[in-house]
């Protein structure tokens, strides 16, 4: 059974102008598959990356990697899931910025009773990201004092809560005075304003001269040589986004000459290839979120034919916490 719905396409790469609200068929899902009649949407960076290009995809496609809602057909394979069940997925084929879709099931979990589709949609792959991040690139024990770029961002707030729970110091760095008291409220232990403090000279102040162990940098090409210069001999730099660009023509010698450092680009993909790994993911960070002790602050709501001005929003660093689309 076909069903139609609206779902954004681009055609060609540019601007939030160039997405635009079409009709789709969604087919019966195939043995591997289910069909989830979506709640919710999670806007990321990585949809803006797509949409410009800078992440090469053959042109028209869809956008988006996270959303929640409710399985309406399930596959002959799939054992996990079952229609009626409320799930969510943050790491599909492109394509979540749709009322409805078919999923590969390997990629969805079910959200517990007490977590909502919206928070459901603005966690998943940004608190799958924290979980790599924290739990697999570099597992924090506690007691570790790091640094956290952009730390009023949707993954960033999740980082300081997810920091505090572990019994870790963020130092998390900011571009207002707002956006500093807001990563404050949600567990970081400092933030600087990098808009009006020196970031090197106050990691140093912080930590005693020591510097930190491991960098968490999804800002990209603006603060490379500066996550640099805070790590400590042989520290660990964990570049995972490129929000002001692409860090590119790196002369790996710097590595050397800053103290024999590592740097790793990690992704999410690669740290929940399988069902297991995905399930057990998922399941840690809905632990914490049922245990209250993370919370997913979404400062923006639009609706799905206004994802092109939810994407400048985002963009143009006028959001904070999470922004989600709403299908209800």
């Amino acid at each position: 059974m076909e069903t139609q719905v609206k779902a954004i396409r681009i055609e060609k790469h540019g601007g939030p102008e160039v997405l635009k609200l079409v009709t789709v068929d969604v087919p019966a899902p195939q043995n591997n598959e289910v069909t989830i009649r979506q709640k919710a949407v999670g806007l990321n960076f990585i949809d803006i990356y797509f949409r410009t290009g800078l992440y090469p995809h053959p042109l028209p496609h869809g956008l988006g990697f996270e959303a929640s809602g409710v399985v309406e057909a399930v596959g002959g394979d799939v054992k996990h899931l079952k229609v009626g069940d409320r799930v969510a997925y943050g790491q599909s084929p492109l394509g979540a910025y749709a009322e409805a879709r078919n999923v590969p099931a390997d990629r969805v979990v079910k959200i517990p009773r007490n977590v909502s589709f919206e928070q459901a949609a603005a966690l998943m792959l940004k608190g799958l990201t924290v979980q790599y991040l924290f739990r697999q690139t570099y597992r924090l024990q506690g007691g570790e004092t790091i640094l956290f770029h952009a730390a009023a961002g949707g993954v960033g707030l999740i980082a300081c809560q997810w920091a505090k729970a572990l019994g870790v110091k963020l130092i998390g760095t900011a571009s207002t005075p707002e956006k500093a008291a807001l990563a404050k409220a949600n567990g970081a232990w400092e933030v600087i304003d990098y808009s009006r403090e020196d970031v090197v000279e106050r990691v140093k102040e912080l930590t005693n001269g020591k510097k930190v162990p491991v960098v968490y940098d999804g800002v990209g090409k603006d603060t490379w040589l500066t996550s640099l210069d805070c790590l400590e001999p042989r520290g660990l730099m964990v570049s995972f986004g490129n929000a002001s660009g692409p860090v590119e023509g790196v002369n790996l010698g710097i590595l050397a000459s800053k103290g024999s450092l590592y740097v790793t680009r990690p992704s999410l993909g690669t740290h929940v290839a399988t069902l297991e790994k995905m399930q057990a993911a998922a399941e840690e960070l809905f632990g914490l979120v049922s245990k209250k002790k993370i919370s997913i602050n979404i400062g923006q709501r639009f609706a799905l034919a206004d994802a092109g001005a939810a994407q400048a929003a985002l963009a143009g660093r006028k959001t904070t916490g999470a922004t989600i689309l709403t299908l209800d």
